[in-house]
């Protein structure tokens, strides 16, 4: 139920915001260049590795020894403003597509935070993950890492259909709202670091990323 439910939803969404994202996606290549599409690798089920798209928010400006500058020196006001209404998600409906994401879940973070995690937080992976979830309705990246994770690990052992409706309304609002958008200091959230006791040598762990 919860998979036919993601594809009408992400079909219906794809269809009726077309216009948008075709606009979105002009303005990002006459901004930015190519490629218009942001790809990186995250963990997805069982800590399968997937590919997950994004709206480009940031230049490829690189310092004098050819590294990229810090992300805040690197992203456009056109950037901000996408991010600011998660309008830069929205090729992530695509991924819901293919199978990789659900509309709701523990959002999908780094590759490398995957060995910083604890032995309860894997948990987290015991479901798709999600374009958004129980923690991005309470805080999103206005919260700790641990709050997140605790909360994501609440929604594995909790989640139903009317749970994910009850996100997907609150998501909404939150949208909105433009609420936990950014840590403060940071342009979405610090990095993670681990928390006490992380598993070693599993090959999984802690995976709270920039979402």
């Amino acid at each position: 139920m919860k998979r036919i439910f993601d594809i009408a939803v992400s079909i219906f969404l794809l269809l009726f915001l077309f216009p948008l994202i075709v606009i979105i996606s002009l303005i990002v290549r006459w901004k930015l260049g190519s490629p218009v599409i942001f790809k990186q690798q995250r963990p997805g089920l069982n800590h399968t590795p997937f590919y997950l798209y994004k709206f480009r928010t940031m230049t490829e400006e690189r310092d004098e020894k050819g590294q990229l500058k810090d992300d805040d020196e690197r992203i456009t006001s056109f950037g901000q403003f996408l991010r600011k209404f998660s309008l830069d998600e929205l090729p992530q409906l695509f991924n819901v597509l293919k199978g990789d994401l659900s509309l709701v879940g523990p959002r999908p973070l780094l590759m490398e935070y995957l060995p910083l995690y604890t032995e309860k937080q894997l948990k987290r992976h015991n479901v798709l993950p999600g374009i958004t979830g129980w923690a991005q309705v309470n805080g999103r990246n206005g919260i700790s890492w641990e709050e997140k994770f605790e909360l994501d690990v609440w929604y594995v052992e909790n989640h139903s259909f009317l749970l994910d409706l009850k996100i997907l309304y609150l998501t909404a609002v939150k949208v909105f709202r433009t609420e936990g958008i950014s840590q403060q200091g940071f342009i979405s959230a610090e990095d993670f670091t681990g928390s006490v006791s992380p598993v070693r040598g599993s090959g999984s762990g802690d995976d709270n990323v920039k979402s």
